[in-house]
């Protein structure tokens, strides 16, 4: 019996039964022709436990099913040949914008597709619509492209390689091999950086990082973990945006939801047992949008051998809405230490380059 709220997952197929067909071809293959179909829908009604107070649902909510279903599909193609099995475990999300809000009694489907493959590594393409079930209305909400490593169940500290993926065409493969290469350096950059600790101030003004900071600590439980015993992504995920949604709340004291997700990177896996510290500051503010820095920090407290480490990082857009659900402008950040100039600076330049990028796509899209 499926789980409540779940409408409709296939594997392989369309929700017309059709066969699904083979990346980026117009021919049609059975599922007896393949053992690894290459894309996957998992479809949800939105409950109002998925959502906010104003009834928009939490930007979390929507990473956890792109990382749900992005976990099946490549796990069940790095196990598509024989040999040892292994489970794929999220290793980075690459940035993901919310192009429409969702709300309860909306029906979510997710539908997820590998593109690439690496000797170690599998990229999955994910597209979430938004069906309005009373009148029938779809609308995208999210792309995203995540990255996954198959573990050794045997040995999870050991990456195995990943089946080959059949490609319709060659330049298919070499624009994969493009953004698998990006994709690699912006993680070892990012690895590096990631020393920081978020320390607590006393009596804060408003408007200031500090002011607006806040940590969440969460002892990882099973119903968080997978049958081996390490954090879903997408739990990660959706702690990592609730405390970006405190920040930006306290910041602005309006209703606000999640507008973009910077690439989240997963640097090491959190163990069943462990306590981790998900803490949330302001590093910049537009006139229409905040970015927020969260940090999963992880203590593995029955493991008096392994010192506390630094789990996944992301940067996180947010804007600002009224009750008619218009944005609002917000509250400029006030920055005090220069270490907090530093991180504004850094968040105007990745704003100004987004923003570039955006009216760049305007300028190409052609004219209707």
């Amino acid at each position: 019996m499926a789980p409540p709220g779940l409408i409709h997952s296939s594997l392989g197929h369309s929700e017309t039964g059709e066969s699904q067909q083979r990346v980026g071809s117009g021919d049609t293959m059975s599922g007896e022709e393949t053992a690894s179909p290459s894309a996957i829908q998992i479809s949800r009604i939105m409950r109002p436990d998925d959502a906010n107070i104003v009834g928009n649902v939490h930007g979390g909510t929507i990473l956890k099913m792109i990382e749900e279903a992005g976990a099946i599909i490549s796990t069940r193609h790095c196990n598509s040949q024989k040999g040892e099995t292994c489970v794929a475990a999220l290793a980075r999300v690459e940035r993901t914008d919310f192009l429409s809000p969702m709300c309860i009694g909306e029906v979510a489907h997710v539908s997820a597709e590998i593109t690439y493959t690496s000797k170690h590594s599998v990229e999955v393409q994910v597209t979430v619509m938004s069906e309005n079930i009373l009148t029938g209305a779809r609308r995208v909400t999210n792309k995203a492209a995540l990255w996954y490593v198959p573990l050794s169940l045997k040995n999870v500290d050991r990456v195995l390689e990943v089946p080959p993926l059949v490609y319709a065409r060659k330049e298919q493969e070499e624009e994969g091999r493009k953004r698998y290469e990006a994709q690699k350096l912006e993680r070892m950059e990012t690895k590096w950086k990631n020393g920081d600790i978020m320390q607590p101030s006393i009596n804060p003004e408003p408007y200031t990082v500090s002011y607006s900071q806040s940590t969440l600590i969460h002892l990882v439980g099973p119903s968080d973990c997978t049958l081996h015993g390490f954090v879903h992504g997408g739990v990660t995920m959706k702690l990592m945006d609730e405390v970006a949604g405190i920040v930006a709340a306290r910041h602005c004291k309006t209703n606000v939801v999640t507008a973009s997700v910077d690439a989240i990177n997963f640097h090491d896996k959190i163990q069943k047992g462990c306590v981790i510290t998900i803490s949330g500051r302001m590093t910049f503010t537009s006139n229409k949008s905040m970015e927020i820095e969260v940090l999963v920090d992880a203590d593995p407290v029955t493991l008096h051998s392994q010192e506390r480490y630094r789990a996944a990082s992301a940067f996180v857009t947010y804007v600002s809405l009224s009750k008619e659900g218009k944005t609002l402008a917000v509250p400029q950040l006030l920055v005090e230490t220069e270490e907090e100039k530093k991180r504004f600076e850094e968040g105007k330049s990745r704003y100004l380059q987004m923003k570039a990028k955006r009216q760049a796509q305007i300028d190409a899209a052609p004219q209707k």
